[in-house]
Parts: structure tokens; sequence; C-alpha cells
């Protein structure tokens, strides 16, 4: 037998019934991604803390180490890349712990593959041990590196090397190798430590984003709203056209069959009552100059154009501030309602730099930081004033 309430309907215990499983599901899946989530985030930091490599891991490879050089992780399957065309790539960070979204095997485009073999990690080098040769990055002449976000690819420059290369790897074992690849050029700047202290910053911000389980609907919270179908959106979509077909009918007015007005339009008025309309009276003022001549549009590509414009906003929401995406100074005391017209970054007022926006389209107050937009995909550019 159904189960009823006071007035004897069954539909609120079904609603209540939806709501719960809804919530539940919608909890349990957010609990998943953020175990994911914290579960690499704390094996990372096993690993910065406790990898420390051999020279016994070098035995039987093809690879004479130099004097104080360790092999931290070998690679194998990996496959050496060149790109076609120069391009400059950002300079070295050791930002670690970047949320990237699943690996293609797709090239990107202008990289092909030039040579298969295996990756060798050293506390000095990036070698790549191949069929046709070995390549060598040593850290202390790389000016530039770059992960791609989408394929297994880490493309690096060096200062004695004009054409831009890299090394491919198994998408499974692309976080690892752009952990340790970044936890090896720490060591070679003794900087390992600064690795460790922002995942521990990333672990603790991690866990105060922990998902809460939801509170339980009970009968008494359904509205007759869960009757329709669509619920609130129906309803308010039926309000609107109730308010705007009325209004349509009332301004489109009957039309006059007669044709009077036709008529009355195409008789001649008398000549005696044609008035000529009176021109403006000039004055000596320069003010009423002005306000009686026609005005010049002011060119949209003048120094003084609107900052709020969306060509001069460059993307960036409508704001009063004037912040835009396009150029200008940066900008260290953003106004106080910088967060009511952007989306920012939780504890984005703990900021010490200048703004940023991230990968994900959020912005953060930590520019200028090897840690800025750490959980956010990246800084992907500067908001200028």
């Amino acid at each position: 037998m159904a189960r009823t309430d006071s007035t004897g309907s069954t539909w609120r215990y079904r609603w209540a019934r939806r709501q719960n499983e809804r919530r539940l599901r919608l909890f349990r899946s957010a609990e998943r991604a953020w175990r994911r989530r914290d579960d690499e985030l704390r094996r990372l930091r096993t690993l910065a803390e406790q990898c420390h490599g051999s020279a016994a891991a070098g035995e039987g490879l093809l690879l004479e180490l130099g004097p104080d050089e360790i092999v931290l992780r070998v690679v194998p399957a990996a496959q050496l890349v060149e790109v076609r065309h120069t391009a400059v790539l950002p300079a070295p960070e050791l930002t670690v712990g970047v949320e990237h979204g699943r690996l293609h095997r797709r090239l990107p485009d202008g990289v092909r593959v030039t040579d298969a073999g295996m990756a060798v990690i050293t506390n000095r080098r990036l070698v790549l041990l191949g069929g046709r040769g070995r390549r060598d990055w040593a850290y202390g002449r790389i000016s530039g590196l770059a992960h791609d976000p989408q394929a297994p690819v880490s493309l690096i420059q060096v200062l004695d090397r004009r054409r831009t290369s890299g090394v491919l790897v198994p998408a499974d074992a692309a976080a690892e190798f752009r952990f340790l690849l970044t936890l090896a050029f720490a060591d070679a700047i003794e900087q390992r430590d600064a690795v460790i202290a922002q995942l521990d910053e990333l672990i603790a911000e991690h866990t105060k984003a922990r998902p809460s389980r939801p509170g339980i609907a009970t009968p008494a919270q359904a509205r007759l709203l869960a009757l329709l179908p669509g619920g609130r959106r129906t309803a308010v979509v039926a309000a609107a056209l109730a308010v705007l077909v009325p209004l349509a009918l009332a301004n489109s007015g009957p039309s006059d069959p007669t044709g009077r007005e036709t008529a009355v339009a195409a008789t001649p008025a008398p000549v005696a009552a044609t008035v000529a309309p009176k021109a403006p009276r000039a004055t000596g003022s320069p003010q009423a100059l002005r306000v009686t001549g026609p005005k010049t549009p002011r060119a949209s590509g003048s120094p003084t154009a609107d900052r709020s414009s969306p060509q001069r906003r460059c993307g960036a929401p409508a704001n009063p501030m004037g912040y835009d995406f396009c150029s200008g100074e940066r900008i260290r005391e953003p106004d106080p309602q910088v967060c009511e017209h952007f989306d920012c970054v939780p504890g984005f007022w703990e900021g010490r730099g200048y703004l940023v926006q991230c990968t994900n389209g959020k912005i953060s107050l930590a520019g200028g930081s090897p840690r800025a937009c750490g959980l956010h995909g990246g800084v992907r550019r500067t908001v200028w004033h």
C-alpha cells in the first residue's frame, strides 16, 4: 500500500525519494573524484620525499653516468619528437600537481616522431636512448619547457640547439614522468623543498574542499511546482508568456479597413497653412554651437575608447573597474568588488601578487608565483587595468 501524507497524496513521497536518490548520486560522484585527486596528491608527496634514485639503477643501460650522477627513473617505450617550426617555450617552472584531462595519443600540429627507445631521468639531465642514437637535455641548459595538456608530449628547448625537440611517453605514464622531470630539475637547482612545500599546500587546500554529505529531503519540503513537467522552469516560462502575450496583442492594435488615414494623408494641405519650421537661433556661445551642431562619433580605435566595450575587454566580463585581458598595468590591489564581476578562486584575497586568469576561467591574486592557479589548470593570461 502506498504511503500518503495527511492530505492523502503520494506524490510528495515520490518527490522526496527522487530527490534523495539524486543528491546521493551526485555526492558519491563528487566524493569519488575528490578521493582520486587526494590519492594522486599524496602519492606525489611521498614520491617527492622518497625518490632519490641510485647509480645502480643505470646498470645495463648504454649510458655512461657522470660523477655524482644518479638515475631517478627509466621510462620504456618513449619516442623522440621534433617540432617542424620554431616556437618559443615558457621558462621551466616548479609547478606541480596540475590536473590534466585525459591525454590522447594524437600528436599536436607540427610535431613529428623521429626516433624510439627509452627515456632516462637523472639528477643532471634527461636522456633518450633511441635506435638512431642518443639525445641529451642537460637541466642547466634548458631554456624552455612545455607539457602538452592534451597529448603525452613534453617539449624542451636548450641553449645550444636550434630546433625544439622533446619526448612522447605512454599516456598512463605521462603524469609521473612530468612530475619526476620537475623534481629532477628542482634537484638541479636545489629547490626540492619548494616542491614538497607546494604539495603540502595543495593537499591542505584539497582537504578543505572535500564534499559533504547532503541533507535528507522530506515529503514536507515538496512544492506544487514538482507536479509540473519541468518544475520551476516550466512555471517561469508560463508566467512570462502570460505577461508578454497580452502586451503584444494590446500593442498591435486593430487595422483601419476604411482607409481613412490614407485618404487624409493624400489630401493636399492649404498653402496658407503650410508653415516652414523655424531654424534654431544662433548664439555667440560656443556651447550653443556645439549643442545644435551635428555630433561626430568617436572612433573606436582612439586612445580614449571605452574600456568597457567588448572589443576593448578582449573577452573579459563587463565590469565598472575597466579590467580587461588586452594590455595596460598589472593589478596588485584589485577593487573590493572584483569578485562580483569575475569568478574568483577560493581564498582569492589570500594571494600576494597580481591578477591573473586561470585555465578554467577563474581569476587569482597570486600572479608571479609558481603556485598561481595550481588547482585550476595553471595561468592562462594576465588581467590588466
